[in-house]
């Protein structure tokens, strides 16, 4: 018996319980006795990362981070978020000094919030262990009264990671778009950022080897990277050494603004669920990294079934290049989300939506990318009594989920419903509130039976006389990890 190969597998499964950063797979072993599956465990260690909010001095800016009760974390652990700072903050002999903790939260099932005013807000840098981890969430939600970017702007706060795709962006004279970068190691990161317009690359050496300091934040304007003003322009943010954490802000001087976060990893076919009822114009901005063509079918999840739109009933992008369609008034006051899939060869792609309410001068915008779906839970926070969409898709078979209110941050007791969602429909569902709420709340989604389902959260706020919005997707929470059962790995290896 090998015993330096069992130390390994042992050390190794106990790494990816610690991390929770990567399932682990193990090549087959010959003969009888292989495990066929490995045991899901509750992450033990979740970093989050939250851009700088706004440097507006009216800028009103809340936090609010929860984590849904999971069984088998033990009763250990804490979560915290501190600032980021973009110096070292060291020591006389060279070490970090750990920042203040801006928002530390008390126990799962319960959010915590914290506020802070003016544009002096900094990048967030957050870490949970132990039973804070699993499914750890946290929602930064900014009212901005007046002037560029006015509305309501909000995003979940993000994982680190070393490559993301932005759709969406634009550098138009009545748009002001910044990539945040915000690094949560000890160590400097490089980054490339490339912009991809509507003929291709936009070659820019200034967007080349970026570095992010430790513990630090980057914002980059878009507009500074090229000569070239472009309408609808796709950002990739590819990490060459470290990790990052990334966020666009699009600002608009005319229909205000909000957070564009990450489309999902490329892929044949995408879902961008949650189209509000009312919104008055939707934007599809579309990219291939691939070498060829891609030809999408676009149909629109409605509340009664997939329906393809007229005049729209396909989209080609041409490789290494973004292509961008206007779909108007596409959901006609029913709930709805975006299907894209293959007409016939299946090339990776990344999108998203821009989506706008209101007429005039009373306009406002969000943005909603092609996000992945609900696999086994996700989790929103920073939910009020009023003014919350939850908005539920099912693009194949039938779903059933079940959506959990938490208590409130202030007061009131967790409430559960059910739901089944009819293939091939978008459902906005009415929400369980929790008895005698106080403060607000957080939205759990988990998947029961079924088909695939995708899942997005609007929220609706007044904003110096607007009824702004902002909207995020619910990817799956990612808050367990593949172990496999050592034990079963040892008998497989004496015989």
């Amino acid at each position: 018996m090998n015993r330096t190969t069992i130390s390994l597998i042992a050390g190794t499964a106990a790494l990816a319980a610690v991390t929770g950063f990567a399932a682990l797979s193990t090549p087959d072993a010959a003969g009888a006795g292989t495990a066929e599956a490995a045991a899901q465990q509750p992450v033990q260690r979740t970093s989050l990362l939250c851009p700088a909010p706004s440097t507006s001095d009216l800028a009103e800016t809340s936090y609010t981070s929860f984590t849904p009760v999971t069984e088998g974390t033990g009763s250990d652990g804490k979560a915290e978020l501190a600032a980021a700072t973009t110096e070292s903050a060291a020591g006389a002999k060279g070490k970090v000094k750990a920042a203040k903790p801006v928002l530390t939260p008390k126990e799962p099932g319960k959010p915590v919030t914290g506020d802070v005013s003016g544009g002096d807000a900094p990048a967030l840098v957050g870490t949970a262990e132990g039973r804070f981890a699993p499914g750890w969430a946290v929602q930064e939600t900014t009212q901005v009264a007046a002037g560029n970017g006015r509305g309501l702007l909000g995003i979940n706060c993000t994982v680190p990671d070393t490559e993301f795709w932005f759709p969406g962006a634009s550098t138009a004279p009545d748009r002001t778009d910044y990539v945040h970068l915000i690094n949560p190691d000890d160590s400097a990161a490089v980054v490339d950022v490339e912009l991809y317009g509507k003929d291709g690359n936009l070659k820019s050496e200034v967007g080349e080897g970026i570095t992010v300091p430790a513990h630090g934040s980057e914002p980059i304007l878009l507009s500074t990277l090229t000569d070239e003003p472009q309408a609808d322009l796709t950002v990739h943010v590819n990490v060459r050494s470290g990790r990052v954490g990334a966020a666009v802000q699009a600002l608009d001087a005319k229909s205000g603004g909000d957070w564009l976060t990450a489309s999902t990893e490329p892929a044949g076919s995408l879902v961008l669920p949650g189209i509000p009822k009312d919104a008055t114009a939707v934007r599809l901005i579309a990219f291939t990294p691939s070498d060829s063509d891609a030809d999408l079918k676009v149909r629109l999840a409605s509340p009664t079934g997939l329906i393809t739109p007229a005049g729209n009933e396909t989209l080609h992008i041409k490789a290494g290049m973004t292509a961008a369609v206007d779909l108007g008034d596409l959901t006609r006051g029913e709930a709805g989300s975006l299907v894209l899939t293959p007409t016939d060869t299946s090339v990776p792609v990344v999108a998203a939506l821009k989506v706008v309410r209101g007429k005039g001068a009373n306009q406002e915008t969000a943005f909603i990318p092609a996000t992945g779906p609900v696999t086994a839970r996700a989790t929103v926070a920073d939910n009020a009594a009023k003014g919350t969409t939850l908005s539920l898709t099912a693009p194949g078979r039938a779903a059933q989920v079940k959506v959990t209110a938490s208590a409130g941050s202030e007061g009131g007791t967790a409430a559960t419903k059910t739901y089944t969602i009819k293939g091939g429909t978008t459902q906005d569902v009415e929400l369980p509130v929790p008895a005698g709420l106080k403060g607000t709340y957080a939205l759990t989604v988990e998947h029961v039976s079924g088909g695939a389902v995708y899942a997005s959260r609007t929220l609706v706020a007044p904003a110096g006389g607007l009824s702004a919005f902002t909207i995020q997707t619910l990817p799956d929470d990612r808050g367990t990890v593949a172990v496999p059962d050592a034990e079963q790995d040892l008998s497989v290896l004496q015989k």
